[in-house]
């Protein structure tokens, strides 16, 4: 199965595509999305939405795995951020996509078999399972890879639960 795996931000906008299974993966290609703090959101989004597209055009994946946010008492934060969940979300819409969301907590868990492990053990998981010989960076594109790897370790009755 392939998987493109998205941690997303409207600064940064990691992406990170991974083919296999449960036991098994590798990793096709990482890169982030970026946009200036200092430009209009409209090209923002628009600048996401249209990369995003471009990753799927070239990853033909079965399905989009993205990093669920929470945010506590960071509003402004969150609004900006929400503007790049929506890009990922119509750029899955346009291309007939299924997406589904994993929190931090479950990530956690599918890589490290806990889910208070922190990023270090996370992006060190994520190393060994794709068999790379350094960890991914920057970090953006290591924690979508992390949640590609999660939905490929998730039996498909589960994964319908995480379905956006």
């Amino acid at each position: 199965m392939r998987v493109l795996g998205v941690d997303p931000g409207i600064t940064n906008l990691g992406l990170a595509a991974v083919e296999g299974d449960a036991r098994a993966a590798r990793l096709l290609f990482s890169r982030v999305l970026a946009t200036r703090p200092n430009e209009p959101a409209t090209l923002r989004v628009g600048r996401l939405f249209e990369g995003v597209l471009a990753a799927i055009g070239e990853a033909e994946p079965e399905a989009l795995a993205l990093e669920a946010q929470y945010f506590y008492r960071q509003n402004e934060r969150a609004f900006q951020v929400g503007w790049g969940v929506g890009a990922v979300l119509a750029a899955a819409h346009r291309t007939g996509l299924s997406v589904y969301a994993y929190g931090p907590m479950q990530v956690k868990k599918a890589l490290v078999g806990h889910g208070r492990a922190d990023k270090a053990q996370v992006a060190f998981m994520v190393r060994a399972l794709l068999g790379l010989s350094a960890p991914l960076t920057p970090s953006h594109t290591a924690d979508a890879a992390a949640v590609a790897l999660t939905h490929l370790a998730q039996p498909p009755e589960v994964r319908e639960s995480f379905r956006l």
